[in-house]
């Protein structure tokens, strides 16, 4: 069989769920790998090399966060956590231990599915690329410059440099922590006010509704997505 689309590496201790995996996986050409517990998936992060790891928190022999944070030493590869821990701490803490997303359980397939296609496409999309373009908008990193359907959208320093660190990580979920020290600097990892009115100024500048985000979604309690077409 072939697996055009890539390896996954699914971590969970429970064979159910790695199986539920398995085939909905693989119906769409994917090859899963699997393991169940932490060390056997940093053996096969190293040996297998997935281009993305599925990460469930709960493991018999560590803490999920201890995987990303252990990965994050010397992978870039996409991790997203697939856990029943629902409370904003566990989200927050696996994603700025370096998770690129979260899905709690019972999940949807269909959802893991268009999240795993936006984790891939951002992993293959070139670092840096000086020019953002996406449903009519364009940032030109290089300029500093932002249009929204071919007009100037007039932008203060740091709106500016908060919808770059957005666009930088399309697609990802970025915590307030993760912002804050992105356009604010160390110190300000608490000021949630800044961020959230920067974010409102930003979402009036582009048309963007909250209640029907096109660009930039609200993640409850743990911080905010730029969204991209699953």
């Amino acid at each position: 069989m072939s697996h055009e689309a890539g390896r996954i590496l699914v971590v969970d201790d429970e064979a159910s769920v790695r199986k539920l995996l398995r085939i909905g996986l693989s119906s769409h050409d994917y090859e899963v790998i699997e393991a169940g517990d932490g060390a056997e998936a940093l053996r096969l992060a190293v040996a297998r090399a997935p281009r993305l790891v599925i990460l469930d928190l709960g493991l018999p022999d560590m803490d999920g966060v201890d995987v990303v944070r252990r990965l994050r030493e010397w992978s870039a590869v996409p991790v997203i956590v697939l856990s029943a821990r629902d409370r904003e701490d566990d989200k927050i803490g696996a994603l700025d231990a370096g998770a690129d997303d979260y899905v709690t359980k019972p999940f949807s397939v269909a959802e893991l599915l268009a999240r795993i296609r936006v984790a891939l496409r951002r992993a293959a999309s070139p670092d840096g690329a000086p020019v953002f373009e996406h449903n009519g908008l364009r940032v030109d990193h290089v300029e500093r410059r932002v249009s929204l359907d071919g007009a100037a959208v007039a932008l203060t320093r740091k709106e500016y440099a908060l919808l770059s660190e957005l666009v930088r990580h399309a697609g990802r979920v970025l915590t307030h922590t993760h912002l804050l020290r992105a356009v604010w600097g160390p110190g300000h990892e608490h000021d949630t006010q800044y961020l959230r009115v920067f974010v409102r100024q930003l979402r009036e500048k582009l048309h963007d509704d909250p209640a029907q985000p096109r660009w930039i979604a609200t993640e409850s309690g743990v911080g905010y997505r730029w969204l991209v077409n699953g």
